[in-house]
């Protein structure tokens, strides 16, 4: 994640009444990470929202509210049986695992100690940071969805302390209201952040009226605080052979601003950075004919990359022109995006990476 904007189909922690029809004007507003609560709603009405989210090229999110540990485990199994890509909250986490590892949602639930409806974070900051460690460890956890907003006390400091003690992403959610609340968020170093209530109530200043506008307001500020996260970024670069001098003078051009991200590449390219700039935290795959395009293929389909660089040469036939066809095709259908040559690439820079500025 990169930074992103998760609208949520929801009010005072339960999923809104008319929620199918609000998803027709978020998704006019342009919003692509769409999610909603566990509670509020019946299984069916819900399933009927997390088709249509699928539907229309997004990503969806259910985040669970319950507290009794009966009521979670089902609200687990329900995000299952709904077949969302991400399942955000809940405090059982080792009991939650058992039932989503085999499953490909990602999982990010609540750090600290979550109390009352609607959820109140408390704790002093170590204990909430020590959770979150605890938490992280866990093999089929794949990030955090932190009630930060939601807690009394240094809010920006707390953020800052949890997004530094961990390698996973960390979801902001809890009553983000205010632009100065989602640029705090960005520069604590999140992946993204939740508005439900906020957004329904109409309380960002828009150009235009409605839920749409709403939407589009709070895009806008996403964008602009983008620009301020320190969140590393997850970047697939991957070159054809004939390519690979020219990824190399791209990279060293843009050395600064890759240096602190981290750089996802198959077997030579991978090598190849690492030789040409130390520095890089690079995790290197298997080589592309052994299989590493396919590798690259699974962490776009559960939206492990912000973005993907594959320099392709395009005068000569190759081996692996079925696998960038289906790269291609993954990039697509997961809205990820993906560069082909170095302008691209460049622009991919200006707009991911604020040291590319």
């Amino acid at each position: 994640m990169a930074f992103d904007f998760i609208l949520m189909l929801t009010s005072q922690d339960r999923t809104i009444p008319d929620a199918r029809a609000r998803l027709d004007e978020a998704l006019e507003g342009g919003v692509r990470h769409i999610g909603f609560k566990d509670v509020g709603l019946p299984f069916d009405d819900l399933k009927a929202v997390a088709q249509a989210i699928r539907a229309a090229g997004a990503r969806s999110y259910l985040e669970v509210v319950s507290l009794d540990a009966d009521s979670e485990l089902a609200s687990a199994r329900a995000a299952i049986d709904l077949d969302v890509d991400c399942l955000l909250g809940g405090t059982r986490a080792a009991e939650v695992t058992e039932i989503t590892r085999d499953h490909p949602l990602r999982y990010y639930p609540f750090p600290g100690r979550i109390v009352g409806h609607p959820s109140v974070l408390e704790g002093p900051v170590d204990d909430i940071v020590a959770s979150a460690r605890q938490l992280t460890d866990l093999e089929h956890v794949h990030g955090l969805d932190l009630l930060a907003y939601r807690f009394e006390g240094d809010v920006p400091g707390l953020m800052a302390a949890v997004c530094a003690a961990v390698d996973k992403p960390v979801v902001m959610a809890g009553s983000i209201d205010r632009a100065d609340r989602i640029e705090a968020a960005a520069g604590a170093g999140a992946a993204g952040f939740t508005v439900g209530t906020a957004a329904l109530d109409g309380v960002f200043p828009a150009e235009s009226a409605g839920f749409a506008g709403q939407v589009r307001s709070i895009l806008d500020i996403t964008a602009r605080a983008r620009a301020h996260s320190t969140a590393p970024r997850r970047l697939a670069l991957v070159a054809h052979d004939n390519r690979k001098a020219q990824l190399r003078a791209w990279v060293l051009r843009h050395a600064r601003a890759l240096t602190g991200q981290r750089l996802i590449c198959t077997g030579g390219t991978g090598a190849l950075l690492s030789a040409t700039v130390p520095a890089f935290s690079v995790q290197r795959l298997q080589r592309g004919s052994r299989g590493g395009d396919q590798q690259l293929g699974a962490l776009i389909a559960t939206g492990e990359l912000d973005a993907v660089i594959f320099f392709a040469d395009p005068t000569l036939a190759h081996g692996g022109d079925v696998d960038l066809q289906a790269l291609t095709r993954l990039a697509m259908l997961h809205d990820t995006p993906l560069a082909l040559n170095p302008s691209t690439a460049d622009a991919l820079v200006v707009a991911l990476l604020p040291a590319g500025r």
